[in-house]
């Protein structure tokens, strides 16, 4: 595998790590997101980061094929460029619903290249 994309793999499992680290000690309720202005800008530049590197293995016309990966960097632009018409309800569903299972089908390629996570 290119080290470049083995790179950006990594970097999209450390932030959906860090996302569900900032969960280690809480559970994950939605009124606490929303009432903790830290953890919500963290989270939103995990995205970002996430949909950055997305888009970096769009463009290296990789073998890799992320399940909606024009949606994540659709998304990364909109939190960069109309992060005002992003609601708390659009992120905690993503949190909730996609980044565990985007993080089982990175971790899935990873191993199957043989590559260490």
């Amino acid at each position: 595998m290119d080290k470049e994309i083995k790179t950006w793999l990594q970097d999209i499992l450390a932030m959906i790590d860090e996302v569900e680290n900032y969960f280690v000690d809480r559970p994950k309720r939605y009124a606490d997101y929303v009432g903790d202005l830290r953890t919500k800008r963290a989270i939103e530049r995990n995205i970002s980061v996430i949909g950055e590197a997305t888009n970096r293995i769009l463009k290296h016309d990789s073998p890799v094929e992320i399940t909606h990966a024009r949606k994540i960097v659709d998304l990364r632009n909109r939190l960069v460029h109309g992060y005002d018409a992003i609601s708390d309800e659009f992120i905690w569903g993503i949190v909730i619903n996609h980044l565990p299972n985007l993080k089982i089908e990175v971790e899935k390629f990873l191993t199957e290249h043989n590559t260490k996570i």
